[in-house]
């Protein structure tokens, strides 16, 4: 059973080079490779990897037809047109793929097509991408933490602010037979050091943290019109930048309504308004299996993972489909689907997975990189922790110096209506 997933697909038409016309039917674009299956006979005409592309480029056939067209490292052209909907959308998605998989690390998807790969291997590579998920979600804790001393520090500056109001309200609340206070002369010695300390302080709560930063095919409101972008998810928000590094839009996490997973690779983000249209955009990207949990820590109750999602998810794991289910499960089954695997016999999933000696499943190697990779985990896991309850006690802390700061500048405005 394949495990490449499909990421989109189009209407189009394919060229035909020995009988001389063009054939309707569908490309599909998967993360690993390219396929064209007839409208009339369902026939798969195409069927080849991204890796063995050599350019993609946009022509015309006979100055007329706007067409995509791909070359193969046999030197075999092929010719894509009436693409829906249009050219520049299916141009965009697929150069993006291909040049994020050619980035990615080399000759990694020919190795593993050439050799399969062993059991140990197959561990070692979940164990690592969850210690990396791990990792960007200690990442977004510690940024989390940062700026929660940062509002602690604000909120004692703003108790010692309030405390030199008080002595001014109290000096001005003196009868008028008694014209001066003994306070009133170290007012401006005492002031200075709370401004210094005002504005270190908003400097502090000003500090921005990015959590990752991937490479995305963005489109607005409509799917006809896509460019190439970045996807910055910030400790703050979400930033959707152009191919020049423009700022497109920053949602901050507030303002964030909804994200929707269309599928491991493309996902929708909006912020609703009234009166007046919604802010939403959709993005594509090959990276996006990495960031769906990055999200899913930030956004958890305002992540809807769509139903064709769910069920790839599902296929892949064991876990239910019910309201609590986790985009974190999906998307840790759908990162395992991003990479061809070889195979494994019907006789070989029907007996229980045992020790045999024609065959070692986990080599000393694998298994000693597997120990050292628990161990990280473990750690990560109980700083985590750790931190958790710091912000915990933290967050109990800043409400109820949020209560009293507010009782404090009630009782002041209620002075200060009095001395007017």
């Amino acid at each position: 059973m394949s495990r490449d997933i499909c990421v989109h697909t189009w209407p189009c038409s394919y060229y035909l080079e020995l009988e001389k016309r063009w054939v309707p039917g569908k490309l599909s674009l998967t993360s690993l490779s390219l396929k064209f299956t007839t409208d009339k006979t369902g026939e798969i005409l195409v069927n080849f990897p991204l890796s063995s592309i050599i350019e993609i480029k946009k022509e015309t056939s006979h100055f007329i037809f706007s067409s995509v067209t791909i070359l193969e490292k046999d030197h075999i052209k092929h010719w894509f047109s009436s693409l829906q909907p249009n050219r520049n959308v299916v141009f965009n998605i697929i150069e993006h793929f291909w040049r994020e998989l050619l980035l990615s690390q080399p000759g990694t998807a020919l190795e593993e097509s050439s050799s399969p790969m062993t059991r140990g291997k197959e561990l070692t590579e979940l164990m690592a991408c969850s210690q990396k998920r791990l990792e960007d979600t200690a990442r977004v804790l510690h940024h989390q933490g940062e700026q929660l001393d940062s509002i602690a520090r604000g909120l004692d500056k703003m108790e010692s602010d309030l405390d030199m109001a008080d002595r001014l309200l109290t000096e001005l609340e003196s009868p008028s037979w008694w014209p001066f206070g003994s306070k009133l002369w170290k007012m401006p010695s005492e002031a200075k050091p709370r401004g210094g300390a005002s504005v270190a302080t908003s400097k502090a709560l000003g500090k921005e943290g990015i959590v990752v930063s991937i490479p995305a095919v963005i489109s607005q409101r409509t799917e006809s019109h896509v460019k190439p972008g970045r996807l910055t998810v910030l400790v703050s928000g979400l930033e959707i930048h152009d191919s020049d590094s423009s700022l497109m839009h920053r949602f901050e996490r507030e303002d964030v309504d909804d994200i929707k997973v269309h599928t491991p690779y493309e996902i929708s983000i909006r912020q609703r308004f009234i009166g007046k249209p919604d802010i939403a955009y959709r993005l594509i990207s090959a990276k996006m299996p990495e960031v769906i949990p990055i999200l899913e820590v930030q956004f958890s109750k305002k992540m809807e993972l769509l139903e064709d999602t769910l069920t790839l998810g599902r296929a892949r794991t064991s876990f239910p489909a019910e309201k609590g289910y986790s985009v974190w499960h999906a998307a840790s089954g759908l990162m395992d689907r991003t990479v061809p695997r070889e195979p494994s016999s019907g006789s070989q999933e029907s007996r229980p997975l045992q020790l045999q000696t024609s065959e070692t499943f986990i080599s000393e190697g694998d298994a000693q990189e597997l120990r050292q990779i628990l161990r990280k985990l473990k750690g990560l896991a109980l700083d985590a922790e750790t931190e958790l309850e710091r912000q915990d006690e933290a967050l109990d802390g800043i409400a109820t110096a949020v209560d009293r700061t507010t009782l404090t500048i009630n009782k002041h405005n209620r002075r200060m209506k009095k001395l007017t």
